[in-house]
């Protein structure tokens, strides 16, 4: 191999026997934090969220170094598929409400606006559907419901999920879409009975729940990213991933870098 290359034999046994450099040993060292930190987040962080992750147990590792070594060991994260909006289908006739929200996704204090839809999900025995409420105080998610069929009765597992949760105080702001299990008689009477003020999304603008919206898009990007063999293996997936890993680990850019757990115990609720 020296004579291919036109090495010196000397010249190699020397380099071989070189101790290892320390920024080498340090790039070394580092990887293997970036690995426990990517393998801690499922696979689906970046080199943003692996500094944070690192930052707030003390260690101030440069983002662009974590960046470099995350390129050259082939540590890919999971990425979000680009969300395109969809308009809704409504019942006309069916009661509708202003959209008092407004596109305003910040809230000063829990339990002040919560927001809510409906996502689809693959499986080998046919679409199972998850019904999922959001306080946009913490992004937490405090309601949730999984079913066979997009009916009414979803949407009133979520809220009174939600309500056992969180015991909410009267003028809970509630928005959705205009959907009809949204506008049907039954889970007005529920929100009304909750003294809720009622927003609903502007026909054709699905942008107006877009916190809700991408919730759905993270979950399908890093969970429900595949099909899955069965109903019964959707719901143990998911709901591992809402409460064990959303809610109570995964860092969230919009709390800086914190759980919607962690966030509101820092802010005492």
């Amino acid at each position: 191999m020296c004579k291919v290359l036109e090495v010196h034999r000397s010249g190699y046994y020397a380099w071989k026997q070189r101790p290892e450099s320390a920024r080498s040993r340090a790039n070394a060292e580092l990887l293997e934090k970036v690995r426990e930190a990517f393998l801690f987040s499922r696979y689906t962080y970046g080199s943003q969220r692996i500094h944070k992750y690192w930052l707030q147990k003390g260690y101030n590792y440069s983002r662009f170094r974590v960046a470099r070594l995350m390129r050259k060991a082939h540590l890919i994260p999971l990425k979000a598929r680009r969300w395109h909006p969809q308009t809704t289908k409504q019942h006309y006739g069916d009661r509708i409400a202003p959209n008092i929200l407004n596109q305003k996704f910040q809230a000063t204090k829990p339990n002040e606006k919560w927001v809510g839809d409906i996502t689809y999900i693959d499986t080998a025995e046919g679409w199972l559907y998850l019904a999922s409420i959001m306080d946009l105080y913490s992004r937490k998610i405090v309601g949730w419901a999984m079913a066979d069929r997009m009916n009414t009765q979803l949407v009133e597992k979520a809220w009174k999920m939600a309500v056992v949760n969180r015991h909410p105080q009267v003028d809970l702001l509630h928005h959705s879409d205009r959907g009809c299990q949204y506008t049907s008689e039954a889970y007005l009477k529920l929100l009304e009975a909750a003294k809720c003020q009622i927003s609903m999304s502007r026909t054709g603008n699905c942008y107006d729940n877009a916190a809700m919206e991408s919730f759905h898009a993270t979950l399908k990007s890093e969970c429900a990213y595949r099909q899955f063999s069965s109903r019964a293996e959707a719901k143990s997936t998911i709901f591992e991933y809402i409460e064990v890993w959303y809610n109570r680990q995964r860092l969230h850019s919009s709390l800086g870098y914190r759980s919607p757990a962690d966030f509101e115990q820092i802010s005492g609720h």
